[in-house]
């Protein structure tokens, strides 16, 4: 095998191989003799036909098989020879085997993993959040704790604002139907963000059982941009209205979160507890957001587009999972992979970057570390020891968990290295307006 390696670009790589045939011949010789000792053909006891037969039979498949196979093989073989990491599926291109006198050449185009440079955090600035519970955070959790626990009750009024009212609705535009839901309606919560406060504008008052029509001009820039700048007219037919009924904050309400007494100062101090605890997670969150936005920018380089395309398609899988567990049909919405471009990009990079630091400062997470964090993963489950010894029973199955592990080293050696300045956050900053 002979190999010759060109440089394209700053990524791009070529790499031409040449494979003899003798080798090859010789393996399509040894299996073309162990099938003529089953083969079966007419006017031949079973393995007593002669071998041109077989090869007739054979030879041309297995040949395609065994040369198609050492192209696999020979690029391993090249690229580990040259210490090459290949990022992504190379493109392999090669004229039909039989053409060569001794052997066959190809050639596979590919990119290579960038050389990634982590800079100095002796200087770098990271900012710590720091917040200190009030007894206002306190009441403001209460408060969505009794959202939480709200419900709806079915009413004959019409209906007003926060009311919950489901509809039969059709949509239409120059007269054809662009919309138009099942018999059984949707569930709309009047006035509630997402939607244009004139089309709500125009449901307040229905009755169950009333049927309206009306027309509606979305703005320019309206998103989904079909609608935008549209005149689109409706029909809707309400099928019910049900009004919020939001429960007392009262000793049933303090048992319902756990104070068997009903007390209602332990039900505050429990509630302090857990927003405490609530918020010791979302600060380590935002600390390990602004250790990998350090990362970032710490480092300049060229992204491999064959990695990109790999987390874009990723995404783009993930998104379309998660609207069919929805109830949505993902071929509805204009799902552009623009969209998720930069996305992409910023994960792949930052992917790059841990790995860099990990592998350059080993910090590779320990057996202790990734026990550690399998015993964590498994309280979420019913029975915790049973999940752990699932996780061990197969080696492939802590890598979640060793990848957690050495990216909270990375975190940490970050952290002591760079200079820690503490920044005073507000409550919904850091709770994200939940």
């Amino acid at each position: 095998m002979t190999i010759a390696v060109e440089v394209l670009s700053k990524l791009e790589r070529r790499i031409t191989i040449t494979v003899a045939f003798q080798p090859l011949e010789t393996e399509i010789e040894e299996r073309l003799n162990l099938l003529s000792r089953e083969a079966e053909f007419e006017g031949y006891r079973p393995g007593k036909a002669p071998m041109y037969l077989v090869n007739q039979r054979y030879g041309d498949k297995l040949r395609v098989e065994i040369y198609s196979g050492s192209v696999e093989k020979s690029f391993g073989k090249a690229v580990e020879e040259k210490k090459i990491r290949v990022a992504g599926f190379p493109e392999i291109e090669h004229l039909p085997f039989t053409d060569g006198d001794t052997g066959f050449q190809y050639t596979a185009t590919f990119e290579v993993f960038p050389e990634v440079i982590i800079g100095d955090f002796s200087t770098v600035k990271i900012y710590r959040p720091v917040y200190k519970i009030a007894e206002a955070d306190v009441n403001k959790s209460l408060d969505l704790l009794v959202k939480q626990r709200a419900g709806y009750q079915p009413v004959e009024r019409a209906a007003e604002k926060d009311d919950r009212i489901n509809i039969r609705i059709k949509a239409s535009i120059d007269g054809k139907v662009v919309e138009s839901t099942e018999a059984a309606g949707i569930d709309l919560i009047l006035g509630e963000a997402g939607r244009l406060a004139s089309f709500d504008s125009q449901l307040i008052g229905a009755k169950p059982g009333s049927a309206r029509e009306f027309e509606l001009t979305y703005p320019a820039d309206h998103k989904p941009e079909e609608l935008a700048g549209k005149l689109v007219h409706y029909e809707f037919y309400c099928n019910s209205v049900t009004e919020l009924v939001v429960p007392k904050v009262d000793a049933d309400f303090s048992i319902s979160l756990g104070i068997e007494d009903g007390d209602m100062e332990k039900m505050k101090v429990e509630v302090a507890r857990r927003l405490e605890q609530e918020l010791i997670k979302r600060t380590s969150d935002k600390l390990k957001e602004n250790v990998f936005q350090a990362l970032l920018d710490s480092a300049e380089f060229e992204l491999p587009r064959a990695l990109v395309g790999a987390e874009l398609n990723r995404v783009m899988e993930a998104t379309e999972k998660d609207f069919k567990e929805r109830g949505v049909e993902p071929s509805s919405v204009n799902l552009d992979p623009a969209m998720f471009e930069a996305q992409a990009k910023r994960t792949t990079k930052l992917r790059l970057v841990l790995n860099a630091l990990i592998n350059t400062n080993n910090l590779h997470a320990s057996e202790d570390q990734v026990r550690a964090k399998i015993e964590q993963m498994a309280q979420a489950f019913e029975n915790p020891a049973e999940v752990v010894t699932w996780y061990y029973a197969e080696d492939n199955r802590l890598d979640e968990a060793r990848a957690l592990a050495s990216e909270e080293n990375a975190v940490n050696w970050v952290l002591s290295a760079a200079k820690l300045t503490d920044k005073k956050m507000k409550f919904d900053d850091l709770m994200g307006d939940d």
